[in-house]
């Protein structure tokens, strides 16, 4: 039987551990950048509001 045993020699630099691979999805890094432009957009939004309702000075 150990002389059916073969040496097996593998190249390790033809494998890429999943933690080393980089992120190449770019739907999901256009959808990250999306994200956070529509949250930027958002928060100066509420920012211009409410500078505009500062500008009024009325009482109810």
């Amino acid at each position: 039987m150990a002389k059916a045993k073969a040496e097996i020699e593998l190249d390790d630099d033809e494998f890429v551990d999943e933690d080393d691979a980089p992120d190449t999805d770019p739907a999901a890094n256009s959808k990250a950048s999306l994200t956070k432009r529509r949250l930027i957009d958002n928060y100066l939004e509420e920012r211009r509001l409410q500078k505009q309702l500062s500008d009024y000075d009325f009482d109810l």
